[in-house]
């Protein structure tokens, strides 16, 4: 397997040190079921203080439980881990402590396919737990007793549903019932975690109804998705493009209540409360109606048609006078007007709500005559009504 130089440098510090060290994680996952590498995490015998210590650039990243993340040359970060076991936890957080063996190391992990090493320097590879073997039979399998695993962090139902999402596979029979037995302890996680593993979901699902209905069939849905659907347009595809508050507003009723319960940021929270506010579509896709509809939605007009093509598996039949209408430089707001509310006050327009009724007006008759948008134009229809 080729690791990047930066991380068998790193471990050839570390052995060199004295102190055992193995890429592991998901990047020796994603190689073997050969997916793109992503960033290697290593493990390894030596201390925490150890590491920060044969390093010059290091950030604590985890440090409590044994996570830090040491700098490359080009200042990017590498996390490399202590090994450790658990010593309690209470199903969100564990305490753990080092002077573990590796072995000890990959048997605290989740599932088998996750529980791979690979030491960089030797070329070994150590699976005691047959994870390369679920790899070739697309199974997902908890490390040792599931019912054991997920007590001690009941995130790891709904990552097992995520890892079977993305990559077509199955959830062992044992693993799965153990994980229909424990999902009850899904309520006890914060909701920025829970945020996290169901936007990840969203992101890498190869079908995307499979993954919803495995929220719903474990009992997560019931959790803290109540507003999931049954069954939605366009949900047996895997969209391209993937955006997690778009896809809640396709899967969810009320997607804006289900950010908000979990966490999400006030941004995504108004995206999402503006994509089930709509209009979804203009009454036409002719260049007027557009352009009103584009008034109408605002900044969710892109949302909007992401939102369309997540539906119909289908480019919108409007998109390309969106296009057009933009490429114009077409008013489709207030703030598009060739004149402002300064320029009618100048002209001679009281202050007051009125002003902003004419602004309206005449915003109204741009969207019906684009060639109207000129200063001189818009003033003389002003005036014209008056």
């Amino acid at each position: 397997m080729e690791l990047p130089a930066e991380v068998v440098e790193i471990a050839a510090t570390l052995e060199a040190a004295g102190h055992e060290t193995w890429a592991v994680g998901g990047a020796l996952r994603d190689v073997l079921l050969g997916e793109g590498q992503s960033d290697v995490d290593l493990a390894t015998a030596a201390p925490p203080e150890v590491v920060q210590r044969l390093f010059p650039h290091t950030v604590p990243v985890g440090i409590r439980h044994g996570t830090v993340g040491v700098l490359d040359r080009q200042r990017h970060l590498h996390e490399v881990t202590t090994f450790r076991r658990d010593v309690e936890t209470d199903g969100r957080h564990a305490v753990v402590s080092f002077g573990a063996s590796l072995e000890e190391d990959l048997a605290r992990r989740d599932f088998t396919i996750n529980a791979i090493a690979y030491h960089p320097l030797r070329h070994q590879w150590r699976d005691p737990f047959g994870g390369r073997e679920d790899l070739r039979a697309g199974v997902v399998r908890a490390v040792g007793p599931a019912s054991d695993r997920f007590r001690e962090d009941y995130l790891r139902i709904l990552r097992a549903i995520r890892f079977a999402a993305r990559f077509g596979f199955v959830i062992e029979p044992a693993t799965w019932a153990a994980a229909r037995e424990h999902a009850g302890g899904l309520q006890w996680l914060s909701a920025e975690r829970v945020r996290d593993e169901w936007f990840k979901g969203l992101r890498t699902a190869r079908d995307l109804a499979g993954f919803c209905h495995l929220w719903r069939e474990v009992g997560a849905a019931a959790i803290w998705l109540p507003e999931l659907a049954g069954g939605y347009p366009g949900a047996d595809h895997a969209p391209a493009r993937r955006d997690p508050v778009v896809l809640t507003a396709l899967t969810c009723r009320d997607p804006a209540t289900v950010l908000e319960r979990l966490r999400a940021s006030r941004a995504e929270v108004a995206r999402a409360a503006a994509l089930a506010a709509g209009p979804r579509a203009p009454e036409r896709p002719e260049p007027e109606a557009v352009r009103r509809w584009l008034a109408a939605v605002g900044a969710a007009a892109d949302d909007l048609l992401l939102l369309e093509r997540y539906h119909t598996a289908d480019d919108p039949a409007w998109e390309g006078l969106v296009a057009d209408i933009r490429s114009r430089g077409e008013a489709t707001a207030r703030s598009d007007l060739a004149v402002t509310g300064t320029d009618l006050l100048e002209a001679g327009w009281p202050a007051g709500p009125a002003l902003g009724a004419l602004l309206d007006r005449l915003l109204d008759a741009v969207l019906a005559n684009p060639g109207l948008n000129t200063r001189d134009r818009l003033l003389a229809l002003a005036q014209s009504w008056r």
